[in-house]
């Protein structure tokens, strides 16, 4: 008997399984923040996302402050991000091999360097020099150096490797006949990477965004060093704020009762914001694939 005839369904049942399991695990996660933030929603309800108290002497909880820090950090650090990891991406691919495989490996390790490393850094080095620029400056800031814009230089360092990483890699992937045909015509370089690889790969690029878009809303301890954990929506760049990642991690060690279900209630918010964010590009994909080319 061959192997295939048995190994085959087994295979297939065991993928099957592990898919099963993972919207289950999915599921799960909402059902079990659901619950546990039910006091929270029977006591505030809509209203939670449009308040702005936070008041656990007197027991009231709202959403917006860390919502609003969440939102605001993250497009900064995208619109930073973005543009820097597209041209290192393009240049490590264009680069000599030596060069490439040299840039290739430091994005590597940039990547791997630990939230906290990057959150000490922009407490000791980063915050200073924003302090310092202000000064110069002549801005007036009642944070120092601390708030939301170096909230938002921070997540794009955090975010840049990873973004980078994966152009990188998409780059690489879009057949070398595509791009020689392009200068052939006489593209330039430009062209060619707006016209040529960035419609080749874009399932590969959003990827990479919505990678770095992860990281960065639910990024914790990089933003809880440098925010000013202020539970206030920022009205500038240069005001305190806080996260919703970054209020769980101040908040949930000594929480109880109502508190505590209201946290539970912005880790809701947060994993809604997310999955969110996830259907809505797939469903851009979607609508843009026969634009594309696709099937």
């Amino acid at each position: 008997m061959r192997a295939s005839a048995w190994s085959d369904p087994v295979f297939r049942w065991l993928c099957m399984i592990c898919a099963t399991l993972c919207g289950l695990l999915m599921v799960a996660f909402f059902v079990q923040l659901a619950f546990a933030s039910g006091e929270a929603w029977s006591e505030f309800g809509l209203g939670f996302f449009v308040s702005t108290e936070w008041d656990p002497v007197k027991n009231i909880y709202g959403a917006l402050p860390s919502i609003a820090g969440t939102i605001f950090t993250t497009i900064i650090a995208l619109v930073i991000a973005l543009p820097l990891a597209f041209v290192s991406a393009l240049f490590i691919v264009d680069a000599p091999p030596w060069l490439s495989r040299l840039l290739g490996q430091a994005v590597d390790l940039l990547a791997a360097i630990p939230s906290i490393i990057y959150g000490m850094w922009g407490l000791f080095v980063l915050v200073p020099l924003m302090d310092k620029l202000w000064i110069a400056l002549g801005v007036d800031h009642e944070y120092g150096g601390l708030g939301l814009l170096t909230s938002g230089l921070i997540l794009s360092l955090m975010i840049l490797p990873y973004i980078c990483a994966v152009m990188r890699d998409v780059f690489r992937m879009t057949p070398p006949m595509l791009r020689e045909s392009a200068f052939g015509v006489g593209c330039t370089r430009w062209e060619t990477a707006r016209d040529i690889l960035m419609r080749y790969g874009i399932r590969g690029l959003l990827g990479g965004i919505f990678i770095g878009l992860g990281r960065a809303l639910g990024e914790t301890m990089a933003v809880l060093f440098v925010a000013g954990n202020i539970m206030k929506v920022p009205m500038g760049f240069l005001d305190g704020c806080t996260t919703i990642a970054a209020t769980l991690a101040n908040n949930f060690a000594e929480a109880d009762g109502i508190q505590r279900s209201a946290l539970f209630a912005l880790g809701l918010i947060l994993l809604i914001m997310a999955f969110a964010i996830q259907v809505l590009a797939q469903y851009y994909l979607r609508m843009t694939s026969a634009k594309r080319g696709e099937k």
